[in-house]
């Protein structure tokens, strides 16, 4: 099993920055990717980001590209989102999430294990 655990969410205005941070715990040496997805009010979750350990490569939806950074500290095994340049439509739940086998970083069903969410509100 993997646990996940979140951090980093907050209210603040059009064009600041933000920070996540998604510490996992467990049995970490199976994760082989980790990724952000976030939800917003009425909205399906969606892809944000992700982080594959071995190669060490990251991953963006075209939405977040060039504002959002996502890396990994393996000492630490967490990963960071730092969000910058941000816009009132980045408003969701952002969730952290893990898979221990590679497939298609935008599905959702491929991740196994889950954060508890946090709330991150951008204002215009």
């Amino acid at each position: 099993q993997v646990q996940l655990a979140e951090s980093g969410g907050g209210f603040l205005q059009a064009g600041g920055s933000l920070r996540l941070s998604c510490a996992a715990s467990g049995r970490t040496f199976s994760i082989y990717t980790m990724a952000y997805f976030r939800q917003a009010p009425g909205k399906e979750r969606e892809f944000v980001a992700a982080f594959t350990w071995g190669g060490g490569r990251a991953y963006y939806a075209d939405a977040v590209k060039g504002r959002f950074t996502i890396s990994g500290d393996n000492a630490k095994n967490t990963v960071y989102l730092q969000m910058n340049s941000l816009k009132p439509e980045d408003t969701a739940v952002y969730y952290c999430a893990a898979r221990i086998s590679a497939g298609i970083l935008s599905d959702r069903s491929s991740y196994t294990y889950w954060g508890q969410g946090t709330q991150v509100t951008v204002s215009s």
